[in-house]
C-alpha cells in the first residue's frame, strides 16, 4: 500500500488514482496522521500531496516529524516538496515569479524517480514559493528557468521531493515518475483491479442496505447510471428510479434518456418539476447560490415523489452518482482543502430524512466507465460526455430565462451534432456551450444586431480534475460557427475557449 497525507490539495485523490492505475492500493489519510498510526497500516511509501497552503503562514500544516524517522520511502509534490524542506533544516521563499501551467524541465539526475526519462521533460507548475537553500545531505535532480530546486533528493536516504505535479495529465510523463517510485523505489506488490472493486461495491450495498428500499435520482449521465446499475445489481426491485426533469436540459434530452433508462428495465418514474425549479432560479445570478436551489430542491422532488409515487415502499436511502471529483472541489474531504465550487448533489439541507448512499464516491470518471464496461451497459450510454447535475443553470452566466435557456438548447444542439457528423464527438472528454450575459453590435442582412454571444468549450481529459482545450480543426469550427449564428435567433458572436484546468475549471459556474 502507498499512503497520500493530504494537505488539502485539490489533486491528492489524482495522486491516489495514479497510484491505482498501476494496481497498486492507495489510501489517503490527513496530513496530521500520527507516526504511530502509520506503522499500524505499514504502508511501502508515503506521497505528501500539494496543497493551497503556503509554508510561510503561520499555522500552515505539517506532518509529524516522526514520519522521517520510520524508514519508509516518501515523495513530496509541490506543498509537500516545500514543507519536507522546511522541517528538514532547508528554506523556502517567496518566488520572484510565479509558475503556473507547463514549463521545460531540465532533468539533471536521470535514476530514481526519473529513471527512463529525457533530459527535457514538459511538466505542470502551479506555485508561488519555492526552495531557496535545500536541507543538509540533499541534493537538486531537475531544474527549470524559473525554479532552480524543481526537484531534489537525499544522498543516501528514499527521500525525494518535485517542485511540480506528476499527477495531472499534462505533465507529460507523469505516470512513469509515480511508477519509478512506487514501483521502483517501494518495490510494492500490485493488488487493484476494477473488477474487484465491483464486486466489491456491490457487496457494500447488499451488507449496508439489507432488506430496505433505495431511490436513486437519475440524470442520463455515465455516473448516476453505473451507481444505478450497481445498486440494481445489488439489491433488484429494492431499487426505485426517479429521473426529474428540472426545465435545464439540453434539447430532446427527456424523451431520449427516459427511453434509453427503460431499456435497461429500472423501475423508472419520470417527474415534470420544472416550472418549479425554474421559478426558484428566476433572478438568481450566483453560481453557489443556484448550486443550492438546485440541490435542495431535487431533494424536495424526490420526497415528494416518494410520498405520491412510492409510498407503499419504505424508502430508508437516496442513492447519488457522486464521484471523487465532486467530493474534491466542494473540499468535503479535508477542511484545509480550498472549496472550487459547491456540487449540487453535496448541498444536502441540514434536516434531512433519508441516508444518503454513493456507490461511487471514491472514484474518477474514467474507473466510472470501466466499471460500466464491467457491467455490460451500452456504449453509447457510457461515452456521452459529461452533463452537470444542475445542468444548463451553470452553463448560462448570470439569470436564467425561458428565452435564455431556448438558444442555448439550439445552439448547443448544433454544436454537438456537427462534432458528431464530423466523427469529433468521441475524440473529445467533454464538449458544450456557454451563453455569455454579453451582448455585442453585429450585422446581417444589412441591419444591425446586438444580440448574444457564446462560447464554445471541448476539452481532453481522463478523471475531470485537469483539462487540456481539445484542438477542434479550423474548418470545423468556422462550420459551427456559421451554423449556430445562422440558424439560432439571438446570437451573432461565437468565441472559442482555449483555457485549461487549471486555472480554469471545465463549467463555468
Amino acid at each position: 500500500m502507498i499512503i497520500i497525507l493530504n494537505f488539502g490539495s485539490q489533486f491528492a485523490h489524482l495522486i491516489a488514482r495514479r497510484v491505482r492505475d498501476l494496481g497498486v492500493k492507495a489510501e489517503i489519510l490527513p496530513f496530521d496522521v500520527t507516526a504511530e498510526r502509520i506503522k499500524e497500516i505499514n504502508p511501502e511509501g508515503i506521497i505528501f500531496s500539494g496543497g493551497p497552503s503556503s509554508v510561510l503562514s503561520k499555522g500552515s500544516p505539517r506532518p509529524a516529524k516522526e514520519i522521517f524517522n520510520l524508514n519508509i520511502p516518501i515523495l513530496g509534490i509541490c506543498y509537500g516538496h516545500q514543507v519536507m524542506t522546511e522541517m528538514l533544516g532547508g528554506k523556502v521563499v517567496k518566488g520572484k515569479s510565479r509558475e503556473f501551467g507547463k514549463e521545460i524541465l531540465s532533468v539533471l539526475q536521470k535514476e530514481n524517480i526519473f529513471k527512463g526519462l529525457k533530459d527535457e521533460e514538459i511538466v505542470w507548475f502551479s506555485h508561488g514559493d519555492q526552495v531557496e537553500k535545500l536541507p543538509k545531505d540533499f541534493i537538486v535532480t531537475a531544474t527549470t528557468p524559473g525554479c532552480k530546486v524543481a526537484a531534489y533528493k537525499h544522498k543516501a536516504k528514499n527521500f525525494f521531493a518535485i517542485q511540480f505535479h506528476p499527477e495531472v495529465t499534462h505533465t507529460k510523463n507523469g505516470k512513469k515518475i509515480i511508477s519509478n517510485f512506487v514501483l521502483g523505489i517501494c518495490k510494492v506488490s500490485k493488488d487493484w483491479k476494477i473488477e474487484d472493486i465491483s464486486k466489491n461495491i456491490i457487496t457494500e450495498i447488499k451488507q449496508k442496505v439489507g432488506k430496505d428500499h433505495v431511490l436513486v435520482g437519475i440524470s442520463g449521465g455515465v455516473d448516476s447510471l453505473v451507481a444505478a446499475t450497481l445498486l440494481h445489481k445489488a439489491i433488484g426491485k429494492q431499487l426505485h428510479a426517479v429521473f426529474v426533469d428540472p426545465g435545464l436540459l439540453r434539447k430532446n434530452e427527456v424523451t431520449s434518456v427516459a427511453t434509453l433508462l427503460k431499456k435497461q428495465k429500472f423501475d423508472l418514474h419520470v417527474v415534470d418539476a420544472s416550472k418549479l425549479f425554474l421559478g426558484r432560479l428566476a433572478g438568481v445570478t450566483d453560481p453557489e447560490q443556484k448550486r443550492k436551489i438546485i440541490g435542495h430542491t431535487f431533494i424536495e422532488v424526490f420526497e415528494d415523489t416518494i410520498k405520491k409515487q412510492l409510498k407503499q415502499y419504505d424508502i430508508k436511502y437516496l442513492a447519488q452518482g457522486t464521484i471523487y471529483p465532486d467530493r474534491i472541489e466542494s473540499a468535503e474531504p479535508t477542511k484545509h482543502a480550498s472549496k472550487i465550487k459547491s456540487h449540487h448533489n453535496l448541498t444536502l439541507p441540514d434536516k434531512f430524512g433519508f441516508k444518503i448512499i454513493e456507490p461511487i464516491r471514491d472514484l474518477y470518471k474514467d474507473e466510472v466507465r470501466k466499471i460500466g464496461a464491467v457491467l455490460n451497459l451500452p456504449h453509447d450510454m457510457l461515452w456521452r460526455h459529461p452533463f452537470p447535475g444542475p445542468g444548463l443553470a451553470i452553463r448560462i452566466v448570470g439569470d436564467i430565462t425561458e428565452d435564455r435557456l431556448n438558444i442555448l438548447r439550439e445552439a448547443d444542439s448544433i454544436y454537438i451534432e456537427e462534432l458528431k457528423k464530423a466523427g469529433e464527438y468521441e475524440k473529445i472528454w467533454q464538449a458544450f456551450v456557454v451563453l455569455l450575459p454579453l451582448r455585442s453590435v453585429g450585422v446581417m442582412g444589412d441591419s444591425r444586431t446586438y444580440d448574444y454571444m457564446v462560447s464554445l468549450r471541448a476539452v481532453d481529459s481522463v478523471d475531470g480534475m485537469s483539462a487540456d482545450w481539445h484542438k477542434i480543426p479550423t474548418e470545423l469550427l468556422e462550420k459551427i460557427s456559421s451554423n449556430i449564428v445562422g440558424k439560432v435567433r439571438g446570437i451573432n458572436r461565437v468565441l472559442f475557449d482555449i483555457t485549461q484546468k487549471p486555472p480554469s475549471t471545465i463549467e463555468y459556474e
